[in-house]
């Protein structure tokens, strides 16, 4: 018997090969934007959050709201920021150099237009990487005011440090420093019209 060709089997067979080949490139082309679009939403709620913890903390110490702050004992209220957290230094090696700091007026200020300053930049999404390294000197002072490394105090009772490095001031300036070097500001917030002003395209360190 002969055997005859069938060019229909074959153009048929080519066409759905054709389309198996087109379309792994479509849903990985997919995949990955999804995955991109995950990311930049994951990082843009990290952002806000972390905002939301420098501004409130600014919030609350400003104006005396009854958490880390009593009623009453709001800086507007003529309270200091600075005087509780540095008089009570017990440990490490700035102990007496933050007593000296604690309660002073230009003190006072720095930390409290640090907090504001790296809370609006990180809720707004914009001036990340000033913020970044801002908020990383912060977190640097506070991590030696509190010194996790040391097992006692000055007066040596136990210091309670459940780690001898890493505690929240690190894990905070590091997330600072993730936002910045993503871009976080983009997805819901105003990065992307910052990036484009004049001044800040001139000085990508304003970015």
């Amino acid at each position: 018997m002969a055997l005859h060709d069938h060019p229909q089997r074959h153009l048929g067979m080519g066409l759905r090969s054709l389309r198996r080949t087109s379309a792994a490139p479509a849903s990985a082309g997919e995949a990955t934007a999804v995955a991109t679009a995950t990311q930049a939403y994951v990082f843009a709620g990290l952002r806000l959050l972390t905002g939301f913890v420098f501004l409130w903390a600014f919030l609350d110490k400003a104006f005396g709201l009854g958490y880390a702050t009593g009623s009453g004992k709001g800086w507007i209220d003529g309270g200091s920021p600075t005087k509780g957290f540095l008089g009570g230094v017990a440990v490490g090696p700035m102990e007496s150099t933050f007593h000296a700091w604690a309660g002073a007026a230009w003190a006072d200020w720095l930390f409290m237009l640090g907090l504001l300053g790296i809370g609006l930049a990180l809720i707004a999404g914009i001036g990340l990487r000033f913020a970044a390294i801002a908020g990383t000197a912060m977190m640097a002072l506070m991590w030696i005011a509190e010194w996790p490394p040391a097992k006692h105090l000055s007066d040596g009772s136990a210091s309670m440090s459940t780690n001898p490095f890493a505690d929240y001031h690190l894990v905070y300036a590091v997330v600072l420093i993730g936002l910045a070097a993503v871009g976080a500001g983009a997805t819901w917030g105003l990065g992307r019209a910052w990036a484009r002003l004049p001044f800040v395209s001139r000085n990508r360190w304003l970015m």
